[in-house]
């Protein structure tokens, strides 16, 4: 007997007789150090380790031999895979050492199931991402496939994968460790398809412990879908696996179909949802409703599937059933959808001669040639005839794992995966390593000749910054491991979906907290954004003067460049105004101008063209374009102003910040699926207005619900008035656009059309019953006393008492003292009961054509209750006592039908485009812009108004959000009045223009109001009002209708005919139909057919 296999043998005894585990161990660890130091791989199965273990292993009478096999099987596990990479192959084998283990643990000894734990994991540690993937899943898979497994093993071959997709989570760790993760996510990805219908099956296993891990288990697999559009919604599709009934899959798919899809549609989402569209669309009972929202989700999913080689894989299971649908579907409108389905389905299946897809993915027997050939080369044949056995089973493992890392193009890997492993089979060593990088220099050559060569950037760029970081927020990470290079004097759009974290990286650089960026000693960086807030009293001249950064800059020079930015010097100039009294635009070019003066080497800008006129906005691109020394980086979602601006774009791909050359139409022809970001149309977000619901005595969209006439405001301390004799008015039909100049006026108007100020001359009435939805410039105005809240808490706080708070905060609603005063005078109604005091105003009724009030008299008993009418009650100065108790019926109206419950919250919040998630457990302090907005939108339309005023509404949203709001508000059945410098925005939507310039409004384009008493009931048989102009009176500022003479003559209503009356009542019975079907809260129509 040779020595090394006497050693070994007395080894084995010593591991299987030992008296105690530590001696087992002890024992074990000497044999696994023999075998990786002097014996080689080949001892395990010449000296017969493994079939000692699995004897032992399989000794029914002795547990202690049981546990010695594992703490044996264990120690090799944990030492030889890092020292002879080839072990791995041999431990890794379908039924072999790691089924061993995975039975072990339901041994009867918890020694034994201890050990056999151990080395389960010490295997695990031990394997880099590709041998997950190519060794030990299809193991893993066998074990799980077959019928005789025990169930303990079961639970633990669960537990690993699911361990294997927690491993792969994004994180926060090292650029070495994120970048294993990430082959390992993408690998198991795409084996999801075979993984999903495995776990599936365990989800309704008759072991209660298998059950509770398969459902564990496939949480962790969903990990893997790095798709925000699904992961929302991936409870609920465990949920229909778990329960598989009809009822769980319609709510699965009703789910899927009120979901937006925006993100590209990879391999690990259709692995998901097929199984479950083809069952929807497969069983003969589904209902037909459900069937279109199955083929409406199918549809929208297909669109979104740029890979035809993944379309392929999946969709050919899909088809038979839409095309079955098509065909045999009793709705029309269903099998039209179906049909339209079916030819998208086609169209992405196509023949793959698009873009990277017209190559064939690399093959294992590819890569297999591939080393073949390189192996020749180098002269690999003197090789053992065991090593020449060990190769054959080697090259299938090495090579899959190489082909791997070649289709995710990590070229880099592909020595790592063959090197360490043809060593141990070679009697040169030098030799492996060059077949290594043999194979991998093909295969970057030819990653070259399909994706192109890395662009080689011109020696004369200057480089200022180039970094490698990762970016987070709160608990959500943003960025992973990506890298920032910017060059001098290029410009930079940086583009990404609302909530990616564009403002949070442009901040994070701007106070020096991203790691890797030049400090500003360095490199002087400066942030341009909307802010002058604070010091509002000071002028324009002082506000910069006073800047800590800009205390060396003279007054002469700051004067200087204000001057060149439009801010004109001297006593009566621009620069001596106040900054509080700065419209959006121009408080942008004060920012421009402040960053003008530090000199800048980087410019961040955010949203540089929000309030800025189109001639502003022409002015910023000139001044980027011109200064060749600035580098700029830029958050805009202006595409005209990106496009003429851009050099590279930024985009945020899966955690990563990519760079395309060009502007930003070059970058939209590379990646298609960004168009939303270039136009309206191309908009994948979709927002729902609530309906209006119905104005008391407004039959007709056209009559007037709020008009102003005769109106002049001069704001205090200003020389000229901002608005001179302005008349308008709007109703519920109204899509308006005001357009002007920055300063011009146009935010005071609106202001004075909501209530928010006061006008010192001339009239602004409305209707008594009018809901507003008002949105100011500065948005976010309006949530910025409630960043600790979250949406859904700011709602509720909002509308908690039946009103809505932040029109009792408008200063129409503040008493001044002059108000105070009123309510102590003495009213003498002339009722015999003499002079009393007002107290509060506690209900009111219709009274002719107006209103009249119940008032309750201070000291008096209800019962002494009088009332009064509207007229009356203005008449004697108690006009914002009257004011605020038509706003309390107003919103009580509109609020009367909506739960203020969270549940319902997040289901208005959804239908505004933000995530139930962010708006139930963030608080907004940590939203961006964009999704800010989203909640001020939310809060405005939560009391159903009648009437959307807008200002600035395209500032903060991205184009996705941008083309969902165009849409409803294209829907929206109430009026629309909005402030926008977009063009594109304005031009889709308001047909009636008001131009406001030098104080003065002209009306352009067609005016649908007509003029009639607010609160007359009967609809108008006289002509509508033309065009409504300050200059020239109209029939609604002329105050024609101001008296109760009106200028027409009543018709008088015909008798009926029997038909009439018939089809009357159908009309009525139709009406009343409608509001049935309605959503929830909507009230009912009167019961009228005047305006049939």
């Amino acid at each position: 007997m040779a020595p090394a296999e006497e050693e070994v043998k007395m080894l084995l005894h010593t591991v299987f007789d030992a008296k105690t585990s530590q001696q087992s161990l002890d024992a074990s660890y000497a044999l696994s150090d023999l075998v990786s130091q002097r014996l080689g791989y080949g001892a395990l199965e010449e000296y017969n380790v493994l079939a000692e273990i699995k004897k032992a292993a399989l000794d029914k009478k002795s547990g202690a031999r049981r546990e010695s096999a594992m703490i044996l099987l264990g120690a090799l596990f944990e030492r030889l895979p890092p020292q002879l990479r080839v072990t791995e192959i041999i431990f890794l084998q379908p039924g072999g050492s790691v089924a061993l283990a995975l039975d072990a643990l339901a041994d009867k000894g918890a020694v034994v199931r201890e050990s056999a734990q151990y080395a389960l994991d010490a295997l695990f540690g031990n394997l880099s991402s590709e041998a997950l993937v190519i060794g030990l899943l299809p193991v893993l898979v066998d074990y799980l496939e077959r019928n005789a497994s025990k169930w303990q093993g079961t639970v633990a071959a669960l537990q690993l994968l699911g361990k294997m997709a927690e491993k792969a989570r994004v994180g926060m760790e090292s650029k070495e460790v994120e970048k294993n993760k990430e082959v390992l996510r993408e690998s198991m990805g795409k084996r999801l398809a075979r993984l999903i219908p495995i776990v599936e099956a365990g989800m309704h296993h008759l072991k209660a412990e298998v059950s509770k891990e398969a459902n564990k288990t496939m949480t962790s697999l969903t990990t893997l879908l790095s798709n925000d559009d699904v992961a929302p919604r991936v409870p609920l599709l465990i949920q229909t696996m778990q329960n598989p009934s009809s009822a769980t899959l319609q709510k699965a798919i009703h789910a899927l179909s009120q979901t937006t899809f925006v993100a590209i549609v990879t391999s690990p989402v259709l692995a998901l949802l097929t199984p479950l569209l083809e069952r929807s669309l497969n069983t003969p009972t589904t209902s037909q409703e459900v069937l279109r929202q199955t083929v409406v989700v199918v549809e929208n999913l297909t669109k979104l599937v740029h890979d035809p080689l993944e379309a392929r894989a999946f969709l050919p299971k899909l088809r038979p059933g839409v095309k079955g649908v098509e065909d045999r579907a009793s709705q029309p409108e269903v099998r039209e959808l179906a049909m339209r389905a079916v030819e998208v389905i086609d169209k992405a299946m196509g023949d793959g001669r698009n873009g990277s897809a017209a190559y064939a993915p690399t093959t294992i027997e590819e890569v297999r040639k591939i080393l073949d050939q390189a192996m020749q080369r180098h002269g690999w044949s003197d090789t053992q005839p065991k090593d020449e056995v060990m190769l054959s089973t080697m090259k299938p493992y090495i090579c899959g794992m190489a082909c791997e890392d070649i289709l995710l193009r990590e070229l880099t890997r592909v020595i790592g995966c063959f090197e360490p492993y043809l060593r141990c089979v070679s009697n040169d060593p030098e030799i492996a390593t060059s077949v290594a990088k043999d194979v991998q220099q093909h295969f970057v050559e030819e990653d070259h000749r399909r994706y192109g060569e890395p662009v080689r950037e011109d020696s004369t760029e200057v480089e200022i910054v180039n970094t490698d970081f990762s970016l987070a927020y709160g608990g959500m990470l943003l960025l992973s491991h990506t890298n920032l290079r910017l060059l001098r004097g290029h410009r930079y759009g940086l583009c990404g979906r609302n909530g990616s974290g564009k403002t949070t990286l442009m901040r994070s650089i701007a106070e020096g907290k991203l790691e890797g960026f030049p400090s500003k000693d360095e490199l002087r960086t400066c942030f341009v954004e909307h802010n002058q807030g604070e010091d509002a009293d000071l002028s324009i001249l002082e506000f910069v003067s006073k800047d800590p950064e800009l205390a060396a800059t003279g007054q002469e020079r700051i004067s200087e460049v204000l001057s060149e930015v439009g801010f004109t010097a001297g006593p009566t100039g621009r620069q001596q105004q106040k900054v509080g009294s700065l419209s959006g635009g121009w408080k942008m070019k004060l920012a421009l101008a402040r960053a003008m003066l530090m000199k800048a080497d980087v410019l961040l800008l955010d949203e540089p063209t929000n309030h800025l006129d189109v001639g502003n906005v022409k002015w910023l691109q000139e001044y980027l374009k011109k200064h060749t020394e600035i580098t700029s980086l830029i958050v805009s979602h202006d595409s005209g102003f990106l496009d003429e601006v851009c050099t590279d774009i930024y985009h945020y791909e899966g955690k990563k910040l990519v760079v395309y050359k060009g502007n930003l139409a070059s970058f939209v022809k590379l990646k298609p699926e960004a168009k939303s970001y270039y136009t309206l149309s191309a908009s994948n977000a979709q927002f729902k207005f609530p309906p209006p619901g119905i104005l008391t005595g407004v039959k007709s969209m056209t009559r007037s619900i709020v008009r102003m006439t005769n109106v002049t405001y001069t704001y205090p301390g200003a020389s000229k008035p901002s608005l001179h004799n302005v008349s308008c008015a709007l109703s519920l039909s109204s899509r308006t656009a005001i357009i002007g100049q920055n300063g011009a006026g146009k935010s005071t108007l609106i202001k004075l059309l909501t209530g928010e100020v006061l006008p010192q001359e001339g009239r602004v009435e409305k209707h008594p019953n009018l809901r507003i939805g008002y949105i100011k410039q500065h948005a976010l105005e309006h949530v910025e006393m409630h960043l600790e809240k979250t949406p859904n808490q700011y709602l509720q706080w909002r509308y908690a008492n039946g009103d809505d708070r932040e029109v009792l905060m408008k200063q129409t609603r503040v008493l001044t003292p002059e108000d105070r005063a009123q309510m102590d005078k003495f009213v003498d109604l002339g009722d015999g009961k003499g002079p009393r005091r007002i107290e509060n105003l506690m209900g009111r009724q219709k009274y002719k054509k107006s209103f009249q009030y119940e008032v309750k008299w201070i000291g008096m008993l209800p019962k002494h209750n009088s009332q009064v009418s509207r007229e009356t009650l203005l008449e004697l100065g108690f006009n914002k006592l009257v004011q605020e108790f038509d706003d309390h019926e107003a919103s009580r109206e509109g609020l009367g039908f909506r739960e203020l419950s969270p549940k319902v919250i997040s289901k208005h919040f959804e239908d505004l485009g933000l995530d139930p998630e962010i708006a139930n457990h963030n608080e907004i302090s940590g939203l961006s812009g964009g999704q800010k907005v989203k909640v001020v939108l939310a809060g405005a339309m939560w009391n159903n108004p009648h009437l959307l005023v807008l200002d600035e509404p395209t500032n903060f949203l991205d184009r996705d959000s941008l083309g969902g709001l165009a849409v409803a508000i294209r829907d929206f059945k109430g009026g629309v009045v909005m402030i926008s410098h977009n063009d594109e925005f304005v031009g889709a939507l308001c047909p009636e223009q008001w131009h406001v310039a030098d104080g003065r409004v002209t009306h352009k384009g067609h005016l649908a109001v007509i003029a009639d008493r607010f609160e007359e009931s009967r609809p108008s048989s006289g002509p509508g009002s033309s065009v409504v102009s300050s200059a020239t009176a109209s029939a609604i500022n002329s105050g024609a209708e101001d008296g109760d003479d009106m200028k027409f003559k009543s018709k008088k209503k015909k008798k009926l005919t029997r038909n009439q009356i018939k089809e009357r009542e159908v009309r009525r019975k139709l009406r009343h139909i409608e509001w049935l079907n309605s959503p929830k809260g909507t009230p009912h129509p009167l019961d009228t057919d005047d305006e049939a």
